[in-house]
């Protein structure tokens, strides 16, 4: 049978699958999250930048589940990397909670903020006059490792339960794991069936750092669900082609988080499948074949320009790097 929960590396358990709020509209979310809750779910995810995370907090305090019994994941925003105390109080203050299960670092890159004249929690980022892009701040990107150590912190005033990144390829953890005192548990990244990148979750599981999957159906615009394998192992099972997909995640040992605001939707992709090792395969070799089609990367979201993930480059690409520990 599928796993119902994963083990982290420092002994805490997680759900094997989440609902994603990623986009979600404000109007929307509260209800979802309060679905969701009342079909079974007990892993809602969220973030700061996702502009949300109020709404949320209605859901859970709606839906009469008790706190306890929910993994709640938050994530640090990108303006918000020399403010890392605030950015989280500031996010258990909209959800309405006391401490998080997960808290990560949504991207290694960071924004030059935008300074509240009364001071406070940046709300915005400064932008470059000619493109209106954000504009980087190169040194604390490059020292992220500092970044961490303030997340650190964190558990260490009883804020957060465990902390983890989002968007990190294997170099930058290889360079957090040589320096940080608290191992992340997780690495939230994209994995679909057009994007499975099987190098870093290999890597990921290797060194016990959980793979979660944001967009496991593909991104806004961009399903995969009705591919002709997935589609067909989905009649074979009885199931829609989302089924096949979100168990497929399960069972390579990622942990998905499908996004949907749409109630018979969020009980749908809460059905997990057992799918043999055959089937498993199928599908590895299915995802393997498709035109790798990635949705999300802010390298090109700022100035100057920042290679995040560093696919092109000869020696730091996941490929490679996943061949060494």
């Amino acid at each position: 049978m599928p796993v119902t929960h994963f083990t982290l590396n420092n002994g805490k358990k997680i759900p094997s699958v989440g609902l994603g709020t990623w986009q979600s509209p404000k109007g929307q979310v509260r209800d979802a999250v309060c679905h969701a809750l009342k079909a079974g779910y007990r892993h809602i995810d969220c973030a700061w930048g996702y502009q949300n995370e109020e709404e949320v907090g209605e859901g859970i305090k709606l839906s009469g589940v008790p706190r306890e019994e929910i993994f709640i994941t938050s994530k640090l925003f990108e303006f918000h990397h020399n403010h890392v105390e605030q950015a989280c109080r500031d996010s258990l203050r909209k959800l309405g909670v006391e401490y998080l299960d997960l808290y990560l670092m949504h991207w290694n890159i960071a924004f030059v903020p935008e300074t509240p004249a009364g001071g406070g929690l940046p709300q915005a980022s400064k932008k470059d006059p000619e493109t209106g892009k954000h504009l980087l701040d190169k040194e604390t990107s490059d020292n992220f490792v500092k970044v961490w150590k303030d997340m650190e912190k964190l558990v260490d005033l009883g804020l957060v339960k465990s902390i983890g990144v989002s968007n990190f390829s294997i170099r930058r953890i290889k360079e957090l794991l040589g320096q940080c005192r608290i191992k992340p548990v997780v690495n939230q990244v994209e994995l679909s069936y057009s994007y499975p990148q099987p190098e870093l979750v290999s890597w990921l599981k290797r060194h016990e750092i959980l793979p979660q999957a944001y967009s496991p159906l593909g991104s806004t615009g961009a399903s995969q669900a009705s591919i002709q394998e997935v589609e067909k192992m989905a009649q074979a099972h009885g199931v829609k082609g989302a089924n096949i997909l979100i168990s497929w995640q399960v069972a390579r040992g990622a942990n998905p988080l499908p996004k949907s605001v749409t109630p018979s939707r969020i009980e749908e992709n809460l059905k997990l499948v057992p799918l043999s090792d055959q089937e498993i395969q199928t599908l590895e070799r299915g995802a393997s074949l498709q035109k790798k089609t990635k949705v999300c990367d802010q390298s090109d979201d700022v100035v100057p320009r920042y290679d995040i993930f560093e696919h092109d480059h000869p020696l730091n690409n996941d490929v490679v790097q996943s061949q060494t520990d």
